[in-house]
């Protein structure tokens, strides 16, 4: 009895309904590899931050032969990956090994700002927390360095016009972490998310320099427009945030609005209209009601 319901599910889930057929790539080629991508990612984690989580090299010499040998590593996989990435996007045929390759050679070019973009971000959460007692410690522990990681690794394969390659890497810091931040978004140097938790960054966000923000707060859209078959239109629709503001936990700024540099944006503030720069947002003072023995509550 058991074997004989064991083989009419096995039948009933090898069939491809409609809805799955609709939903499949159009073609039979291999799919990225979810797994090559995390490795991509160890990698350029190694090569940014040599020393921290692979075996120390002392000398300058080995250092370079270590990164030279993570950067061929790389290379390799990063190929296949973005070639496998083309292929599920658009029919190019052979075009597609020597699209990879171009986009590597542009991403190892990218590798050195990449870098130094990180450790920008690094500095930011070091100045921003007087929890930490040095950078080892933002690099070891904080969950915004990975986060930060993947997305400066996604946005450059984006801006590059690397099709769900860019997605996946998010996810996974999205998933390893609570904070979502798309690869579209363009975030400048010296930023800063402290705890993080529960953070959205949408696509279209432009974010200057030196801007922190905590756990909760979502940059979004409030609204967006449809096409004449009601599919959503990809139009400039979340926040644009100025140099030097400061957005505090729980905060939800939505739709094309911008928040002026040195702005201030005190905690569970919801905003959709633009504000000028140099501007402190904060909530009406709370009320506070005495009761007796819970009466009135």
């Amino acid at each position: 009895m058991h074997d004989q319901s064991l083989k009419r599910n096995i039948q009933l889930l090898s069939a491809m309904s409609a809805e799955e057929s609709s939903m499949m790539p159009c073609h039979n080629r291999q799919l990225p590899s979810v797994q090559a991508l995390k490795l991509i990612v160890g990698l350029v984690r190694d090569i940014v931050f040599p020393a921290y989580f692979d075996d120390k090299q002392e000398d300058v010499f080995y250092r370079e032969y270590h990164i030279g040998v993570n950067i061929e590593r790389l290379s390799v996989l990063l190929k296949e990956q973005i070639a496998l990435a083309l292929l599920f996007e658009k029919e190019c045929g052979q075009e597609a090994g020597g699209q990879a390759e171009q986009c590597v050679r542009q991403f190892v070019d990218a590798l050195p700002e990449i870098k130094r973009l990180l450790f920008t971000d690094v500095k930011a959460i070091f100045d921003n927390d007087p929890a930490v007692h040095n950078y080892s410690e933002v690099i070891f522990c904080y969950p915004v360095v990975q986060t930060m990681l993947h997305y400066r690794v996604a946005h450059q394969l984006h801006v590059m016009g690397v099709p769900i390659l860019p997605r996946i890497l998010t996810e996974q810091a999205h998933s390893a972490t609570g904070i979502d931040i798309h690869p579209g978004a363009q975030i400048g140097e010296y930023f800063a998310i402290d705890h993080g938790t529960g953070v959205v960054i949408g696509e279209t966000c432009i974010i200057g320099n030196h801007v922190t923000i905590y756990q909760g707060v979502t940059l979004g859209a409030k609204n967006f427009q449809v096409d004449d078959n009601g599919r959503p239109v990809n139009v400039p629709r979340h926040p644009i945030i100025g140099d030097n503001v400061t957005i505090y936990a729980n905060s939800t700024i939505l739709g094309r609005i911008t928040i002026g540099r040195n702005t201030v944006i005190g905690g569970n503030i919801w905003l959709t209209h633009n504000v000028p720069p140099g501007s402190r947002i904060l909530q009406s003072k709370a009320v506070d009601v005495s009761f007796t023995g819970g009466l009135g509550i």
